[in-house]
């Protein structure tokens, strides 16, 4: 490849991500709504990992268990909504067991979907959404 055309190649790529990096500024931030237990802040990734591990693994529910269809032809869920009473029930037994944690185990800043928990979603549910005796 003659000089010319790598520098013109160097260009053609360079001038792509100059514009990427200059319009993307900082990452965008996650706009949850209406969390009231878990941080405002949470990541993507810390959110699915807490609502597979703890949820669907621990509770054996899929995510319309707590929450709301926005439209029920796609299925599509509505994640803010608090229309369906098991999402606030949910949240009861996340405070419950962050003031477990908390209380009995010392647990400095104890939050769902962390190794800090010794008493988890899955301590008393073991994969069902009612235990025994419930």
């Amino acid at each position: 490849m003659k000089t010319s055309q790598k520098y013109i190649l160097g260009i053609a790529i360079a001038i792509p991500l100059s514009i990427t990096a200059a319009t993307s500024g900082k990452p965008t931030e996650n706009h949850y709504v209406n969390l009231k237990v878990l941080p405002k802040n949470i990541s993507s990734k810390e959110l699915q990992k807490i609502m597979v591990d703890d949820f669907e693994d621990g509770l054996g529910v899929a995510c319309n268990f707590c929450h709301e269809a926005k439209d029920k032809a796609t299925g599509e869920l509505d994640f803010a909504s608090d229309a369906k009473p098991e999402k606030e029930i949910a949240r009861a037994m996340m405070r419950m067991t962050i003031g477990i944690n908390k209380k009995y185990f010392k647990a400095k800043h104890p939050m769902i979907g962390t190794s800090a928990l010794t008493v988890t979603c899955n301590t008393c549910h073991n994969g069902v959404a009612f235990p025994d005796g419930h």
